[in-house]
Formats: structure tokens, sequence, C-alpha cells
């Protein structure tokens, strides 16, 4: 009998492969080519062949190697980074890049519960240059700051 010895690594081994089959699924109706004359499918199919060995992998060890159980899913950090992404998606074309960063970084922040202010207005502050200097002066993205 095949006993379950890393309960974590089991469920993520799952996730991998099912990951990978619904890549290999929607990209049935595309035309995968071939090396030298890749079609639309190409990358996404190799790379959805890469994550289920992954997940095989992954699977197998959990099968070898002693490991955690799984922990109860905890809902704020979840809640909170889904609702701090929604706000920035749905706010930046209103607000700007700037103030809609800083907005997803505060809400994003009280994923924790003690939450340092000043702490995360720094961080949001460097996180906001740091897209500034990616997407609006390195790859010329037409954002509004």
């Amino acid at each position: 009998m095949v006993s379950i010895k890393s309960p974590q690594d089991f469920g993520a081994a799952l996730l991998f492969i099912a990951f990978g089959a619904c890549g290999i699924y929607f990209g049935l109706d595309l035309d995968r080519g071939t090396a030298s004359d890749m079609g639309p499918a190409f990358f996404p199919y190799y790379l959805s062949i890469c994550v289920i060995v992954i997940g095989l992998i992954v699977g197998g060890r959990a099968l070898v190697f002693d490991g955690p159980a799984i922990e109860r899913p905890q809902l704020r950090p979840l809640a909170m980074v889904v609702i701090a992404t929604l706000v920035f998606g749905y706010v930046i074309e209103y607000i700007g890049i700037v103030a809609g960063t800083m907005g997803m970084v505060v809400i994003a922040a009280y994923a924790r519960r003690a939450v340092d202010l000043k702490e995360t207005v720094i961080l949001g502050a460097v996180i906001t240059l740091f897209v500034i200097a990616v997407f609006v002066w390195a790859l010329h993205q037409p954002l509004p700051l």
C-alpha cells in the first residue's frame, strides 16, 4: 500500500498536474507547429508538459519523504491580496499608476494582522518607483502617472 508522507507536497503535485492538463486541453484547438515553424500552441503545450513533469516529481517526493500536513487556509491574506489586485486594476486608469500602486500596497499590507503604516508607505514608495522605472521609462508603456 502506498502512503502519502507529505500531504502538502502531494496537494501541490495535484495542482501542478491539473494546471498542466488544463493548459494542454485549452490549447488543443490551436496549431502547435514544429520547432522551426512554431504555432500559437507550441510554447504553452511544452510549458504544460513541463508543469506536469514537475507535478509528477513533486508527487513522487511526497510518497518518499516526510513533510508537513496541509494547514487550514487563512482567508484574510487571500482576500486582501485579491482585493488589492482588483482595486488596482479598476482604479489605475482613473487615478494613475502612482496612487494605484500605493493603494494596492497599502491594501495588501493588511493581509498581515500587525501592519506598520510607516513601513508600508516606504515599501509602497519603493515599489511605485520601480513600476515607474520599468513600465513607464524602460518599456515606454502609456500608463497615466
